[in-house]
């Protein structure tokens, strides 16, 4: 009787473990969909040559959904295979979780850096490339903001040296504002984008960190609880199997 009621207690903890862990699967793909949509123009004009943390997240939310519901059954069933696979893959789970937390805290200065090459080498090529000057368009656009430091980095760049002086339409607070060359200060965004990126990025990087971190630790209880439910299964079977 002992031996049932741990059983049930192991199964019903793993179970609700594993729902928990779907839910979180869950929610790992939606950040990867808000990542994706909200930061995909931050990311390309980055010069560093990190991988995609939304494509990261939506690959690892995909995966997280379909163990969760692995390990689900596999309590379920009392499949020992599938319990130590599960148990396997919330390991690696654990460790990805814990080198992507550690690597987005250690490395967001590096981040930021990498943001700032990009933004020049987008104010440079401004006019040649069509995506990029788009990505930065939307950018000026988004946060308000005009240049790398100000808008005086637009006044010096090849494009705006071609165009007397000028500075793009996404700089300014009006249409109209744009018209004079050079404009004038106050028709245009005060702050430079790089600053008001670099804390955008690094605040959200943050969050995400936290996460990935939480995350980790979380896989510690259904490691624990996987490799304790496959223990015991067959010594149980063994215990049933024998008065026969």
């Amino acid at each position: 009787v002992a031996v049932e009621g741990t059983m049930t207690v192991l199964k019903l903890s793993l179970m609700a473990f594993s729902l928990v862990f779907w839910a979180a699967g869950l929610i790992m793909l939606i950040v990867g969909l808000w990542a994706e949509v909200s930061l995909g123009s931050y990311l390309a004009l980055s010069a560093s040559g990190c991988p995609s943390a939304p494509a990261v997240l939506l690959a690892t939310g995909a995966a997280v959904l379909i163990w969760a519901f692995l390990g689900c059954f596999g309590a379920a069933t009392e499949h020992r295979g599938l319990l130590r696979a599960y148990g396997a893959f919330l390991t690696a789970v654990l460790a990805a979780g814990l080198a992507a937390g550690l690597s987005a805290l250690r490395y967001r200065r590096d981040v930021s850096q990498g943001f700032q090459e990009g933004l020049r080498r987008a104010l440079l090529a401004y006019g040649e490339d069509e995506g990029t000057a788009d990505a930065l368009d939307a950018l000026q656009r988004a946060l308000s903001c005009c240049g790398v430091e100000s808008y005086r980095d637009w006044l010096a760049s090849p494009w705006g040296l071609r165009q007397n002086g000028s500075v793009p339409l996404s700089c300014c607070r009006a249409r109209r504002g744009c018209q004079r060359r050079p404009p004038g200060a106050r028709s245009l965004h005060r702050d430079g984008c790089f600053g008001k990126v670099s804390a955008f990025v690094s605040a959200n990087m943050f969050y995400l960190a936290t996460a990935a971190l939480g995350l980790a630790l979380l896989q510690l209880v259904g490691v624990v609880l996987a490799c304790l439910l496959a223990a015991r299964i067959p010594a149980r079977l063994m215990g049933i199997a024998a008065p026969r």
